[in-house]
């Protein structure tokens, strides 16, 4: 009967379903390949209908496979949600997994240190960090914890408003020593800017403000924001960039600065693990990492 369908159906099926063959589901589940071949068996038996045709290529998955597999991906995040809360209680430790997402940016240049000192002070803590510019779903349970550019809006969910990080416009001097500084906006035409390749609503919104900044006047176009930032770095350039991150750099010259987009920062969890000790550690944690993150520099 459906209803009695173990959950390791659903694994294998997933697997072949993301590598498109028995013998890779094999390998990426660390089982042999008649195992996959039986679960998929009976996967199609208990639902009536075949879920994969063969094809020269492999495994091609039918409609009914499609259908099936939002509500098997979900049962996948929760069976990790519950593997995250079943290892973290040990008697008067902060022990255990907490899967925590942030952009890019934030995940590969603001919070590293605070997760390494996490570790330091609670050895038996697991830190799992996705650095994604993609919207992870808390109420799924797809994280534990967020910090996101955007209020939350479910009710479920506990938030705190951290402040605002501005954007400027940042080139190495380098770029400037060759290229020149422009003063004033009209001068950018003249420069190789750095920007996205596909419109996002932080664009869009800028774009409203600050006109040149659009898809066409790109020199360099790159969704992905570290690949962004390491282009200003590189001197390719003039782009987009927190203004905490460029004051590291003694190298990156702030360029026209009237131009400043506020992005509002938040960290969010789910509701129901505000009485988890170690959720509570690190959303504390970050916090304060992105609260210090936010503050303006000091004035030279």
């Amino acid at each position: 009967m459906a209803d009695d369908i173990n959950w390791e159906l659903y694994r294998t099926f997933l697997a072949v379903l993301r590598e498109g063959s028995l013998s890779g589901a094999a390998r990426r589940l660390g089982i042999t390949q008649p195992t996959v071949g039986r679960h998929v068996g009976a996967l199609e038996e208990a639902f009536g209908q075949r879920l994969f045709t063969r094809t020269q290529t492999g495994l091609m998955a039918t409609d009914a496979a499609r259908a099936l597999q939002g509500d098997a991906e979900s049962m996948e995040r929760m069976a990790a949600a519950l593997r995250r809360a079943g290892t973290g209680y040990r008697e008067g430790q902060v022990s255990g997994t907490v899967r925590v997402s942030a952009s890019e940016v934030v995940g590969v240049e603001v919070l590293p240190p605070t997760l390494a000192a996490l570790r330091q002070a609670w050895p038996a803590l697991r830190i799992e960090l996705v650095a994604t510019n993609a919207l992870q779903d808390l109420l799924q349970r797809e994280v534990d914890i967020a910090v996101r550019m955007a209020p939350p809006t479910q009710d479920a969910l506990v938030a705190r408003h951290v402040g605002n990080v501005e954007i400027g416009l940042f080139a190495h001097e380098d770029y400037l020593a060759r290229a020149g500084t422009p003063v004033r906006a009209d001068d950018l035409r003249e420069h190789a800017l750095i920007g996205y390749d596909r419109e996002t609503p932080f664009l869009r919104a800028a774009s409203k403000t600050w006109p040149h900044w659009r898809r066409d006047a790109f020199s360099f176009r790159a969704d992905s924001d570290l690949v962004q930032l390491a282009l200003v770095r590189s001197g390719a350039g003039i782009g987009g960039c927190q203004v905490p991150i460029a004051g590291r750099d003694a190298r990156l010259r702030r360029v026209l600065p009237e131009v400043a987009f506020p992005l509002p920062t938040w960290i969010a969890m789910h509701g129901d693990l505000r009485g988890s000790q170690r959720h509570k550690v690190v959303f504390d944690a970050l916090a304060a990492c992105l609260q210090a993150h936010v503050r303006p520099l000091p004035q030279a």
